[in-house]
């Protein structure tokens, strides 16, 4: 198999409120996302046992409990956000998902809203509602819809919302299954390059990366091998602020762990010392990141201090 479908509910939760701000503008008006979130996967579970004799799931689903900036005077307001990832084509999908409802409904009592994300490759399946009409009773349940084959991949890439590149992971899949092994390569490639060349938060970033790595399957050995030296290569483009980066770091951390009140310039001494001793930076590279006079940078080098 080239995908696991599974590997959404992990992805889904490491870029929540990512989802909610590709979805929702004005998400930050709408909900407390600094409040975190609740996934009632097992909830969800004991509303809908899975098939026991099933070696995958047939379907990812996903209920989030988000609390919303509305609230009264004696409790906070919740609501609760069901998402069907769907990754085959299925005449009962509609009401399956009005099944859904219907038990959080009857368990939790609060406001519901769904999602259904179509993860296959067959345009127009794209069911958007379920209704009943019966000798004067009618009921419809519609829920959001978003198809992945019909999304623009270069809408997709110039998004800045890290759910965005989900998507566009999502979409080299599916559409990988038409490619060879050499051009899905190339495009998981470029892919992991947007990736690490992006301004994203490093820990959504491994997070994505890992997405990518696993969800878009090479199915020869060589291939892998090859995109993961491709990412080596990659990662070592960056090496020289990434070792920047880390002694900073690492210079504050050993500063607070040791509980030391030292002077600016015992600062400087150990950070200049650190820089000397594990790095190849010129003496005015030094001094750039150290703030100080290329004499003081000498000086210390000179002494060997």
């Amino acid at each position: 198999m080239k995908r696991d479908d599974s590997l959404w509910k992990a992805i889904l939760e490491d870029v929540f409120d990512d989802f909610l701000r590709f979805f929702y503008p004005k998400a930050e008006e709408l909900f407390l996302l600094d409040r975190g979130f609740d996934y009632l996967d097992k909830e969800l579970e004991q509303l809908f046992p899975p098939e026991q004799d099933s070696y995958q799931p047939r379907y990812v689903d996903k209920l989030v409990k988000v609390y919303t900036r509305q609230h009264d005077q004696v409790q906070e307001q919740w609501i609760l956000i069901h998402i069907e990832v769907q990754g085959y084509k299925d005449p009962n999908f509609a009401e399956r998902m009005f099944q859904y409802y219907c038990r959080i409904f009857d368990k939790y009592r609060q406001p519901i809203t769904a999602f259904a994300l179509f993860t296959d490759g067959h345009r127009g399946y794209q069911p958007a509602y379920y209704e009943q009409d019966c000798l004067g009773t009618q009921l419809r349940y519609q829920y959001n819809v978003y198809k992945l084959l019909d999304q623009s991949d270069a809408a997709l890439s110039g998004s800045a919302n890290p759910f965005a590149k989900v998507l566009l992971i999502g979409k080299a899949a599916l559409l990988g299954k038409k490619m060879t092994e050499a051009q899905l390569l190339t495009v998981k490639i470029n892919i992991a390059k947007e990736l690490l060349a992006s301004q994203l938060p490093k820990d959504k970033v491994r997070s994505l990366m890992n997405f990518l790595r696993y969800y878009v399957r090479l199915e020869k050995q060589e291939a892998v091998d090859k995109f993961e030296r491709a990412i080596e290569a990659i990662t070592q483009q960056n090496t020289t602020m990434g070792i920047e980066q880390f002694l900073l770091e690492r210079a504050k951390k050993e500063g607070i762990e040791q509980g030391i009140e030292q002077g600016m310039r015992e600062k400087n001494l150990v950070f200049t010392q650190m820089l000397l001793q594990e790095t190849s930076f010129t003496v005015e590279q030094i001094a750039r990141l150290v703030g100080v006079p290329v004499s003081f940078v000498e000086e210390v080098k000179k002494k060997g201090v």
